[in-house]
Order: structure tokens, then sequence, then C-alpha cells
């Protein structure tokens, strides 16, 4: 009963993490029964198990329960068949979505070995516009997992593919997240490349990627700035923040608290 499958899916993480807290009692009893469980049900025929399944692997990545070998050895195989070219393709959406996702989670060199070129393979999936959608809204996280190398010699051919796709949608997916893949440029890639790539983006025939590119103009432009000087900095999650400076933080501290000055108001009045 696919109800059933859900239900259990679902109650799979609160009871790996009790497994891992009580490792002593049970040291093997997540890999050898639970996490089989997730990854078979993976390619399960309903489309809500499979979902349950997918949320309960992101959060056992998340809370870093699944072993490296369980990640390569079962994990991504699964993975990488259901993205194959001759794969369903509901299947294939799912995913490419799940590799996006549980991209930021993996050791660079899994992303880049298992994962980096089959995501290269669905960035020109002619078949399904729907797989390039997912490929370019989430073309940044994976640039930022893999890094500068990988991303200059690999993933920036790919984005100038994205960038110039037939579909607008497309290109608006690429303009929203060009500041994450410059950050993880050098500072001549930035310049040389993706600068003209970026004004093609502002010209763009449809006003909905001009409009994003426009959103996006700042933040890619502080992608050149010297981080030390400039104050700007990206956080974890890809958005931008300000640094304050030391002088700031300093000033700051001088400042009397609400507290204190309470505490004066009070002693002035007795």
């Amino acid at each position: 009963e696919p109800t059933v499958r859900t239900e259990l899916m679902e109650q799979i993480p609160p009871i790996a993490i009790f497994l891992q807290e009580s490792r002593p009692k049970f040291p093997t009893a997540f890999f050898e029964y639970l996490m089989p469980i997730v990854v078979r049900y993976l390619t399960d025929v309903n489309n809500q198990v499979r979902k349950a399944s997918q949320e309960a692997l992101l959060i056992l990545l998340e809370q870093d329960l699944v072993a490296q070998s369980d990640i390569e050895n079962k994990v991504c195989p699964v993975l990488l068949d259901l993205s194959a070219p001759d794969s369903d393709d509901e299947y294939k959406v799912e995913a490419v979505n799940i590799i996006c996702k549980m991209a930021s989670m993996l050791s660079r060199t899994t992303v880049e070995h298992m994962l980096l070129p089959r995501f290269c393979e669905l960035c020109s999936d002619g078949k399904l516009f729907q797989v390039r959608k997912i490929c370019a809204a989430n073309f940044g996280d994976i640039c930022n997992a893999v890094g500068q190398e990988a991303t200059e010699r690999l993933l920036i051919p790919k984005f100038f593919e994205l960038c110039s796709d037939s579909v607008w949608g497309m290109r608006k997916a690429c303009a929203e997240c060009f500041m994450a893949v410059s950050y993880t440029t050098s500072p001549e890639v930035r310049r040389s490349k993706l600068s003209p790539l970026f004004i093609s983006l502002i010209s763009d025939t449809c006003r909905w990627v001009r409009q994003a590119a426009f959103q996006s103009l700042g933040p890619f432009i502080s992608t050149f700035a010297n981080p030390s000087s400039a104050g700007l900095y990206i956080r974890e999650d890809g958005t931008l923040s300000i640094r304050p400076s030391a002088q700031d933080v300093n000033s700051n501290s001088c400042q009397p608290s609400n507290n204190i000055t309470l505490m004066s108001s009070n002693a002035n009045a007795a």
C-alpha cells in the first residue's frame, strides 16, 4: 500500500537519529536495514512514495547520517540510472532535482567525479525543458559545490548554452543565479566571459529576462569587488551581505547599552 510506504519514509529520519544516538547498542542497524529501504523507494512506482524517500534522504544527508560508502555505492548509482537519457521523464526530472539539492551536502570529490558529468549532460537535454530549467535554477549551487577549476573548465560552457536557450524561462533562471556563478570564477573569467554574457541577458528580447538581469546587476558587479576593501562577502546560502569594518565594530562596542543607560537614570533619580 503506497500510503504505508510513504508513512514509513516519514519515520525513517527520526528513527535514524535515535539509532545514531544509541549507536553502541545498534551499531549497524541503520546502514543494514533502513538505508537500503530509502534507496529502494527512490525508484518506487508511486510518486508520493518517491517524494517521501527523497525528502528523507535529504534530511539524512543534512544530519550527516549517511556513510560516504553508501552515498557513492548506493545513492549516486540509483540517481544516475534515474537521470539517464533513456529514463522515464518523470523519474528524470525528480532525479536531477534531488541531485541539485544534495550537491551542497556532499564532498567536492563525490560531486565532481560522480554527479558533475551527468549534470553537464542534463544541461543539454533536448527532450525535456523542465530538466534544463532545474539545472539552470540550481547552477550556482553546483558551481559552489565543485569549486573554481571545475566550474571554469566544465560548467561555464554549459552556462553559456543555457543563457542562450530558446526557452525564455531558462535564460531568466540563468540571470537570477548569475552572481553565484560569477562568485565561483576567477576575475579574468568574470571580465572576459561573464561580463559580455551578462550584457546579452540585459539586452534579451524577453522583458522578463531583462528584468531578472537588471535585478542581478548590482550583485553581479559586487563580485568584482575585493572583499577585504569593499566589505562585501557571500554567505553560505549564496546571498550577498556586508561585513562591518573593524572601526564600526569598535565604535559599536563603545556605545552604552540600554541596560546601562537605564541603570544610570535610576541612579540619578535616587
